[in-house]
């Protein structure tokens, strides 16, 4: 018998949550997680917010009928990736209160509340390592003489132009995977791969890998 269990997904911005790209990675996680273990799925809740900051339950309302439902139900809550849930060990350590138990896709179903705050608490030192030495870094570059808004918006304008060339060579391809009756992203990145073309990195192809190069056809066209 398959046990309840109730799905949350977020993304950081609006932008994100219009376009799809973050959610289906997030969703296939999360179904692919529940249908190993034995999840039923009853409900799934979908937040567009920043995870930022100590009051983000307050601006996450689809995080709060969440916990809520779940809590009714006597189910946990499974997410993809932990910081879904939030960037701040103060914030996931209040989610606790709760009392609802939260499954982590990506850590697996036996992590228990006491190794999600060890799980936190290293993610959240790691992000403030990683923004010292970004700003380090910058600052060396600028004592150096770099301009920094210029390289950047160099590099910016070199990387759209790659990735406008290498779309415009794959249109046919992906005209032809449309026109054969396959719309979907996910269908896209699979028959992309089924032919044996790689993305620009040389890799495979993911829903949100396709997604992008699916929008940028679209603004090219």
């Amino acid at each position: 018998m398959m046990a309840d269990a109730v799905s949350y997904l977020r993304v950081s911005t609006q932008r994100q949550g219009r376009s799809g790209l973050g959610l289906e990675a997030q969703r296939e996680a999360v179904k692919r997680f529940a249908e190993t273990n034995g999840y039923d799925l009853t409900s799934e809740y979908v937040d567009v917010e920043t995870g930022k900051g100590h009051d983000a339950l307050a601006r996450r309302p689809q995080l709060a009928a969440a916990l809520e439902d779940a809590k009714q139900r006597k189910c946990p809550v499974i997410v993809a990736k932990l910081c879904r849930l939030g960037r701040d060990v103060h914030f996931i350590s209040g989610l606790m209160v709760n009392k609802v138990p939260f499954i982590v896709a990506e850590l697996g179903p036996d992590v228990d509340p006491f190794m999600l705050h060890i799980y936190a608490a290293l993610y959240e030192k790691e992000r403030q390592n990683i923004a010292q030495r970004t700003k380090a870094a910058l600052q060396a570059a600028k004592a150096r003489g770099v301009k920094l808004g210029e390289t950047g918006k160099q590099r910016a304008a070199e990387n759209k132009a790659k990735a406008n060339e290498f779309a415009a060579n794959v249109r046919r391809e992906v005209e032809d995977i449309r026109a054969g009756g396959i719309t979907t992203v996910r269908g896209v990145a699979d028959e992309l791969n089924r032919r044996g073309i790689p993305t620009p990195r040389g890799s495979q192809w993911h829903a949100t890998s396709a997604a992008r190069l699916l929008k940028r056809l679209g603004e090219a066209a």
